[in-house]
């Protein structure tokens, strides 16, 4: 055995069992309707940060749907760093996404932050996302690990990657194996350029530690729309499963995180871009996988 297998390998079970590849070592596929995340193939999530209004979600979701996204995303719940700020239309706002999911065919995800919200959005939602914020409200991994429904489980603004997967390891336990991990950039130092630190390293640990699918987050990962294609694309290269992506009709008017999304049109070339790269990298990296 080479020398790097010897100081990879776990020789005992982590405290995240049940998340652990050592537990499962097949990889875990998540189906969402008729498509699954983690089969090999790159999921697209797309859609604006919040739904705000009926016309503006059903239109996007139209574009996305002709575009190639897999699946719809909008908040109807906002947590929001100021009280101040737009938090989201509730119940409204998954009304209009089920609408536009009826009209388009897209699944929903979206965003919950208590657990009292679990009833009314399991009426509407697809996919439940736990946000950056949320990822270690232990009440509510317990509320979703009791549900069959997929989740879509962030990693929190500091996390390490042991405190992410024993997050994911709350939903295991209660039963709920649906889940899949999100990278969506942690906090450091830097403070520049980019909203966050987009840790893509953590694309080629997850896989190595757990069995769990992961997608990337490059619009929070980054917070400028012109650096998500080039992380979108450098995300497939590392392996990961798919992408959610934010995108705005009109992203100067846009009620939260404007300067982050992406135009219709932009993501639409980025989709090109995608295809075309997601098959040349994934043969590589099955090729490197066989003689790694």
């Amino acid at each position: 055995m080479r020398r790097r297998d010897v100081m990879n390998r776990q020789t005992k079970m982590p405290e995240y069992k049940l998340a652990s590849r050592m537990f499962h070592p097949e990889p875990t596929v998540v189906r969402v309707g008729n498509h699954e995340i983690g089969n090999g193939s790159a999921t697209v999530i797309a859609g604006p940060c919040s739904v705000e209004s009926r016309e503006q979600i059903i239109q996007v979701a139209a574009q996305l749907k002709e575009f190639g996204a897999h699946m719809l995303r909008g908040g109807a719940f906002k947590p929001r760093t100021s009280p101040y700020a737009f938090q989201g239309l509730g119940e409204t706002g998954l009304q209009y996404l089920a609408e536009a999911s009826e009209l388009t065919g897209l699944p929903i995800v979206s965003e919950i932050m208590d657990p009292s919200d679990v009833p009314v959005a399991s009426e509407y939602i697809q996919v439940i996302q736990i946000g950056a914020r949320n990822m270690q409200n232990y009440p509510l991994l317990k509320a979703v690990g009791r549900l069959t429904k997929p989740i879509l489980l962030k990693r929190g603004l500091t996390a390490t990657i042991d405190e992410w997967l024993l997050a994911a390891e709350y939903i295991l336990h209660e039963g709920n194996a649906n889940v899949i991990l999100c990278e969506r950039a942690i906090r450091t130092f830097n403070n520049s350029r980019t909203r966050n630190t987009l840790d893509l390293s953590a694309i080629p640990v997850i896989k190595d530690l757990s069995h769990l699918p992961i997608i990337i987050d490059p619009s929070h990962g980054t917070g400028v729309a012109r650096y998500v294609p080039s992380m979108s694309l450098a995300s497939l290269a590392a392996g990961a499963d798919g992408l959610i992506l934010e995108v705005h009709p009109t992203p100067d008017q846009a009620v939260s995180d404007g300067a982050q999304s992406l135009t219709p049109s932009e993501f639409n070339l980025l989709m090109r871009q995608v295809h075309h790269y997601h098959a040349a990298t994934r043969s590589f990296l099955l090729e490197v996988g066989a003689h790694g």
